[in-house]
């Protein structure tokens, strides 16, 4: 390679980067969002589990906040409908604002899960 080649493949190097970088941050990104979505519904589907076979709603939200990681526990919010009578559906729903680092917007990332009352 002579001397103008050199610089023009550095160039082309530098003009390159930034494009790289962002694909590779964007792919970081979609990564947590992915493993938070499947922490939110394991989440709600132990919650449910739990709404449905006692009548405490409060214990179905701690089972709900136990799951998740301290600080989507701190913003989430857990929304626990329990039906008094048996074969009816109680449901569970996690709600937790996710701020995204690449461009700062926030999205909001939700799971619902339902199970049929047992007790």
């Amino acid at each position: 390679m002579t001397g103008r080649e050199q610089g023009s493949a550095v160039v082309e190097f530098v003009l390159i980067l930034p494009a790289v970088v962002l694909i590779l941050l964007a792919i970081a990104e979609v990564t947590v969002v992915a493993r938070t979505q499947l922490e939110l519904s394991h989440a709600a589907r132990e919650g449910v589990r739990v709404a449905a076979t006692t009548p405490d709603t409060v214990r179905a939200v701690e089972a709900t906040l136990s799951l998740l990681d301290s600080q989507d526990a701190g913003m989430a919010r857990v929304s626990v409908t329990r039906p008094s009578s048996v074969g009816a559906n109680a449901i569970v729903e996690v709600t937790v604002p996710h701020r995204l680092g690449i461009i700062g917007l926030s999205v909001t990332l939700r799971a619902r899960s339902v199970m049929r009352v047992e007790l």
